[in-house]
């Protein structure tokens, strides 16, 4: 197996569509993702898989091809065995480690789990090669991706991590940067998954976890929810990664520009077209579609309630497209919440902005971290005297 090769095992795309057609909501979607789903496992021969899916009753059982693929499986795997058996009868340990991964990326490939799990970590024993133990690590990471399997993921990660730091190269660094973005936001951690992708956008790589017009998208759908607006328009808007990229992901470009420009009707129909479209037919995005929702109205209420002192029910209800009360049960939860500085006039109809609280805010802050400072320094002038 050569070094530089990275096989794209197991096939993330069919974990997406196995997701849409265990998702009854999503039924517009099932005729499509069945037919990518049945092409795909029989692209890879993937019988172990094929058994699973089945038995959930996402795809129909065809005795007949379980029994070739299953066939095909034991043909290849007897090969494999025999090529490792002659490697450690009379080559070096090189071709024994090459030999022990080749079995291990075959398992991955069909789907066998448990199998290639195993046999992943027997080749990560054998093989001396810096970047080939990181690759191992990696294929690792992508089995638990593709089972949503958070134990195997976060484990790898910090292995990988630990090998990256003994000196990886730079592509597989980049690579990694990848991994740990896209299982960060697969936990809601919007902010610190988009800092690692955004830092891999312009060095992305990882063509084996998923397309680059994801990744763009998962870049910006993270990011715009978590950068400062002047952030927003250099690092997402100004990027000539994203512009490449967006006038192919139109629903991403009308949502990131209409928030930028204010114009909060467009936004918030930008958004409710994401929800259906994107966020929640996404394995990844899909549980964390309410808190997303959630989170960039209230970052589009806070955007238009900083420019103003106060503001009636009634325009900002025609700012954001939508009826009075809605936009009065909708700041009254977040007000409520401690969400949103600002108090609501309902018998003269007008939002008032609440800026002293934030600054009040801000100065305990201050406060609080003043003392734990002169608390540090007096220990330390004790300890010097």
């Amino acid at each position: 197996m050569a070094e530089d090769i990275v096989y794209p095992y197991p096939n993330i795309e069919l974990a997406q569509h196995y997701f849409v057609l265990s998702a009854p909501s999503l039924s517009h979607l099932h005729e499509n993702a069945r037919k990518e789903l049945l092409k795909g496992i029989q692209a890879d021969q993937m019988a172990p898989y094929y058994k699973q899916v089945t038995s959930s009753g996402a795809l129909p059982l065809d005795s007949d091809l379980l029994a070739s693929m299953e066939k095909a499986n034991k043909e290849e795997l007897d090969k494999l065995e025999e090529r490792r058996i002659e490697a450690e009868k009379t080559e070096g340990e090189t071709d024994i480690a090459d030999a022990l991964r080749a079995t291990a990326s075959y398992l991955t490939r069909i789907g066998e789990k448990e199998k290639a799990i195993a046999a992943h970590k027997v080749a990560l024993e054998k093989t001396p090669g810096l970047g080939q133990r990181i690759d191992i690590v990696l294929t690792l990471i992508r089995i638990g991706l593709f089972f949503s399997d958070h134990d195997i993921i976060s484990t790898n990660i910090s292995k990988a991590e630990e090998l990256v730091d003994q000196g990886g190269d730079w592509d597989r660094r980049n690579r990694l940067k990848v991994y740990r973005g896209l299982y960060l936001l697969s936990i809601r951690q919007f902010q610190r998954g988009g800092e690692l992708l955004l830092d891999a956008l312009s060095t992305f790589t990882a063509t084996e976890l998923l397309s680059y017009n994801d990744f763009v998208a998962l870049t910006i759908i993270s990011n715009v929810l978590t950068l400062k607006r002047p952030d927003l328009k250099k690092k997402i808007i100004g990027a000539p990664e994203v512009n490449q990229v967006l006038p192919e992901l139109p629903v991403l470009a009308d949502l990131v520009k209409n928030l930028y420009d204010a114009h909060y009707d467009k936004f918030f129909f930008a958004l409710a077209t994401l929800e259906q479209t994107y966020l929640l037919p996404s394995r990844l995005l899909s549980p964390h579609t309410r808190y997303y929702v959630r989170e960039m109205r209230i970052l589009a209420y806070g955007q238009l309630l900083e420019s103003y002192r106060s503001l009636t029910l009634d325009s900002m209800a025609r700012s954001f497209g939508v009826s009075i009360d809605f936009i009065d049960n909708e700041l009254s939860r977040f007000i409520a919440g401690g969400r949103l500085h600002c108090t609501i006039d309902k018998v003269n109809g007008v939002v008032e902005t609440n800026r002293p609280a934030i600054k009040n805010s801000q100065y305990e802050t201050v406060v609080k971290k003043g003392d734990v400072l002169l608390s540090s320094v007096q220990r330390l002038s004790k300890v010097l005297h």
